[in-house]
């Protein structure tokens, strides 16, 4: 499965665990920003109140990014080091549409940018800001439903 700009009205990365996070250069001072992430497919009822998740490794890729400011405050909440989770993924247009923006291209890209994106990040404390094109997101493994959010060090790649 892959998702684009296009598609992000459609997605929630709400709870999602971010276990990896790299910088790829490129030309003209912009650069390619990969999230390794667990992402949560769906959430299913598991009846009584409880909640069970279809969740699958993941690779969010966000495109031409500059001005990249970020935030993680391990040290207010007096816990480990571990991977941190995201709350919302929020975005703004930079400029106004030109006319037929927003519409997706042959491979699912949308021209409606640049963007100024905000991930904010729930645990612990923190935040991701950023101007990029766009995103692109792919599975790198296969879904499994569990109790858990997030996969276990086992179960990724």
């Amino acid at each position: 499965m892959r998702w684009y700009t296009a598609d992000f009205d459609a997605l929630s990365w709400h709870d999602v665990s971010v276990h990896g996070l790299r910088i790829v250069e490129g030309a003209h001072g912009v650069a390619e920003l990969q999230l390794d992430i667990d992402f949560i497919l769906e959430w299913v009822d598991a009846g009584h109140g409880g909640v069970r998740f279809r969740v699958a490794q993941a690779m969010l890729q966000f495109h031409e990014v500059s001005g990249l400011r970020l935030a993680l405050d391990y040290v207010a909440c007096s816990a480990g080091t571990t991977p941190f989770s995201i709350d919302a993924i929020r975005r703004e247009p930079l400029r106004p549409p030109a006319d037929g923006a927003g519409e997706a291209g042959a491979d699912g890209a949308n021209d409606y940018g640049p963007w100024r994106w905000r991930i904010e990040v729930n645990w612990p404390e923190g935040f991701l800001d950023f101007e990029a094109s766009g995103f692109s997101q792919w599975l790198v493994g296969d879904p499994r439903d569990q109790d858990a959010p997030s996969l276990a060090s086992s179960e990724r790649l």
